[in-house]
């Protein structure tokens, strides 16, 4: 469901690079499951850009969005201010989550995928299961959604690759050292840089422990059409859009789909410049 003109309700900095927005979208809020997301163009020559609904609140009739600046469009995004209207707002779009009561849920998020992870976590606890949080970051000023995240987890530990907060390493770490505790996990699900999300399913497979992970920043057009966000599951070539964005992290070919991601970084390098250019 499409329409025009959604209008910036607030507008947060969270962390260093990394803003929210809540825009005003009724229709959109009113059909969002966890792990859906919209296409967001800013304006009529603009690109099409995929993100990670956070929140939405049906009532309010907004949606929240989380960026995090490191292109063209998320940097024009993030110079908008409230009350601002964007173009085109396009979801909810993708597979929603596969949520059920199963038991206990180890939530693993990296970075700004936290934002995408917690809808997942809240929507675990809603449905009756213990929830086990570890959340990674670079440094200690790039956590954001603390509050929201250990107000729908049972129990949620930290790490940071510099040591300033929490476990001094990668979020991996913590992985292994649940794992390795004995408590019983029934299911992971993954959200952050693929490396991050390549290394975590490494581990989790040696646990045969189901996992999930999300796809979505490797998606361009984001409805089926393009064919950029190609990835093999298994035997069988997936679209990451119409087809996820969730998969079995045991199952993605994560290196080709780290090949894939650098596509066009080319033509994102031009595009950033150019507008650099504009601006100054």
């Amino acid at each position: 469901m499409k329409t025009k003109h959604f209008k910036i309700v607030e507008k947060q900095d969270l962390a260093p690079q990394i803003k929210l927005f809540r825009i005003k979208a009724p229709l959109i809020s009113s059909k969002f499951q966890a792990g859906q997301f919209v296409v967001i163009r800013l304006s009529e020559k603009g690109e099409r850009i995929p993100l990670t609904i956070a929140e939405s609140n049906p009532k309010e009739g907004t949606i929240t969005i989380v960026v995090q600046e490191v292109g063209k469009t998320t940097l024009e995004l993030a110079k908008m201010k409230e009350e601002e209207t964007i173009e085109d707002l396009l979801g909810p779009l993708g597979i929603p989550s596969p949520i059920e009561k199963i038991g206990t849920v180890l939530c693993v998020g990296g970075g700004v995928g936290v934002a995408s992870l917690y809808p997942e976590a809240k929507r675990y606890k809603e449905v009756g299961n213990k929830v086990i949080s570890l959340i990674g970051a670079r440094s200690k000023d790039l956590f954001f959604f603390t509050d929201k995240m250990e107000a729908v987890s049972d129990e949620i530990l930290y790490s940071t690759d510099d040591g300033s907060f929490g476990h001094h390493g990668f979020v991996t770490d913590l992985i292994k050292q649940i794992l390795e505790s004995g408590v019983g996990v029934n299911e992971a699900v993954v959200i952050g840089p693929l490396p991050m999300m390549k290394a975590a399913s490494e581990i989790t497979k040696r646990y045969n422990l189901k996992t999930r992970v999300s796809l979505n920043s490797i998606m361009v057009d984001a409805t089926g059409m393009c064919g950029c966000c190609r990835v093999t599951v298994g035997n069988e070539v997936k679209f990451t859009c119409v087809d996820g964005p969730g998969f079995d992290g045991h199952l993605v070919d994560f290196d080709e789909l780290m090949l894939r991601q650098k596509r066009f970084e080319k033509e994102e390098k031009i595009a950033l410049k150019n507008w650099e250019s504009q601006c100054s």
